[in-house]
């Protein structure tokens, strides 16, 4: 097993993918991103470019200390790696995905704390950020009520198509974002690609599944009395965050979510070298390439990553000022996402 380096020496780090094949899946990380994914017997759904869970590890491949696991890298370096604002050092904690939606994903719901504690068991509060990545033609956004729905509407429409009438739905364009408050009943259209950033859990309520089987004539498990009792029906906002038109004659940034307790995200827009001096603030960064290959780091130290189209990179909290740096003529867009 690869030796661990001085805290000094933290670099920019890359981990393996962890694919997951899933009944809605697509082929946009292939065409799009030109990825080599998997054959499974369902077409792979999610990508998780990082996380940090007893079932699933991220394991790192660039650096002298490829091979090592995030859960690993975090024990050992503890606040270097994430920063003295993490809540703690016993796990990372965000979750990183790409969403491949061949078809819509089940209409869906992740409870807040509130109803964690009274549901009680495994269930883990998740608060989400969807970044469009690209959409095919017609691909759409289901997020958040509409402002006259109801409860007993819901209830009574659930097993029919109808209950779309009943939700915000929104035409999917690359650029545009969506703060995905937990409580909030949403689902991912097909067609979409998307970059997900969302806190650290794996608890989803499915409450309809838009009566889809799979090759046996099986339906997936529903959950409509915890998802009917982690809804938040006072919320009736518009979740979209408009993405930013024009085309850039110099770097740009723009903040998409940054009144949320759980991460801070921007989008840059970038032509040339973009100079970040703000780790030392006290949050790790991650650095996720949207439409063109970045170098992150610094060059003069040889701590650099390179970046594909669709991957991303942590740049540790002790890591200190870093540059990233576009790799393609045009506007690089990249995500920055810290807590």
């Amino acid at each position: 097993m690869s030796e661990y380096v001085d805290f000094n020496a933290l670099y920019p780090m890359k981990f393996k993918p962890i694919y997951q094949a899933r009944i809605w899946g697509g082929t946009q990380m292939s065409e799009v991103l030109r990825r080599e994914v998997p054959a499974a017997a369902d077409p792979i759904g999610e990508s998780w470019e990082l996380v940090d869970r007893e079932d699933e590890q991220s394991v790192l491949v660039n650096g002298p200390m490829a091979g090592r696991t995030m859960h690993e890298l975090l024990k050992h370096y503890g606040r270097e790696l994430v920063g003295r604002k993490a809540k703690s050092t016993d796990r990372f904690p965000l979750l990183v995905k790409l969403i491949d939606a061949g078809d819509r994903l089940s209409l869906q719901v992740h409870p807040d704390e509130a109803a964690c504690r009274e549901i009680g068991g495994t269930a883990e509060p998740k608060t989400e950020m969807w970044y469009i990545i690209a959409a095919r033609k017609g691909a759409q956004i289901l997020a958040g009520l509409q402002g006259r729905a109801t409860r007993q509407q819901l209830v009574s429409q659930l097993g029919s198509p109808d209950v779309e009438n009943l939700l915000q739905v929104y035409p999917s364009q690359p650029g545009d974002a969506y703060f995905i408050s937990s409580g909030t009943l949403h689902a991912i259209g097909g067609g979409n690609l998307i970059l997900e950033i969302q806190q650290n859990s794996d608890t989803t309520y499915r409450v309809s599944d838009w009566g889809r089987v799979d090759a046996n004539g099986k339906s997936r498990q529903l959950h409509v009395e915890l998802g009917m009792r982690s809804i938040n029906f006072m919320n009736r906002t518009s979740p979209r965050i408009a993405g930013v038109a024009g085309t850039a004659q110099h770097n740009r940034k723009f903040d998409v979510v940054n009144m949320c307790p759980f991460f801070s995200v921007a989008d840059l827009r970038l032509v040339s070298k973009w100079n970040d001096d703000t780790v030392p603030s006290g949050s790790f960064h991650l650095i996720s390439a949207i439409n063109a290959p970045v170098r992150v780091g610094r060059a003069e130290d040889d701590r650099t990553v390179e970046l594909a189209a669709g991957e991303t990179a942590l740049v540790p909290a002790g890591f200190g000022a870093y540059v990233i740096e576009p790799l393609a003529e045009g506007e690089c867009a990249v995500v920055k996402t810290t807590l």
